[in-house]
This record gives structure tokens, C-alpha cells and sequence, in this order.
């Protein structure tokens, strides 16, 4: 086993989904997800979705790091913050809110 994993989408099988439909609010969002580590309550990837908006719930740690467009993520009581290629944040456990893709976005991220 190697000590390292190059953070890539070569070679790797994506997963597609979508969000429940319950939880969608607007658009028909799509997201590809490229899992390169899933152990020991681990997981991190590369993620990425195409417009629309959905209301989310965390449970867990994220941390992301956003490569390419653009998202909105607001919280339970409206604040705005806005995702876009350089940024990095924590999501933490117990934020709720919706997650708005505005322009498609692919990010990496680790989930713990």
C-alpha cells in the first residue's frame, strides 16, 4: 500500500446522483463524485454538481476546497456565503441551509 493518493479523477469510477427530491428546490441538480479514500469514517474526493438548489444538513466535518464555479451556501438564519475556485472552508456539524450551484461547480473535499 502506498502512503499517498494523487487528489485526481484518472482512473477513478464516478458515482452520479442527485439530491432527494424532497430536498430539491429549484433546477434538476447532478452530482459526480469521484471517492479516492473511504476508510475508518474517512472520506474525501472530488465532488462536483451542476445548477440547481437543495436544502442540506450536516452531520459530519467538511472540509472543501472549491477548484471551479460557483456556489451559494446559506445558512438556517439567511446569511449568504458565496463558493468560488480558491476558496477553502469547514462546514461543520449542525449547519442547515441550502446549497445553490450557480455555475457548475467541482470542489475537493474531506469528510470526517
Amino acid at each position: 500500500m502506498t502512503h499517498l493518493a494523487r487528489v485526481t479523477r484518472d482512473g477513478i469510477p464516478p458515482e452520479t446522483t442527485r439530491p432527494d427530491p424532497d430536498r430539491v428546490i429549484a433546477g434538476d441538480p447532478v452530482h459526480t463524485t469521484w471517492n479516492i479514500e473511504d476508510r475508518d469514517g474517512l472520506f474525501c474526493g472530488l465532488w462536483q454538481s451542476t445548477p440547481g438548489k437543495w436544502r442540506v444538513s450536516y452531520s459530519e466535518w467538511e472540509y472543501v476546497h472549491i477548484l471551479s464555479g460557483h456556489s451559494i451556501l446559506t445558512d438556517a438564519a439567511g446569511r449568504e456565503t458565496h463558493l468560488k475556485a480558491g476558496d477553502s472552508y469547514i462546514i461543520r456539524p449542525g449547519f442547515t441551509g441550502t446549497w445553490e450551484v450557480v455555475e457548475t461547480t467541482l470542489k475537493d473535499y474531506v469528510i470526517r
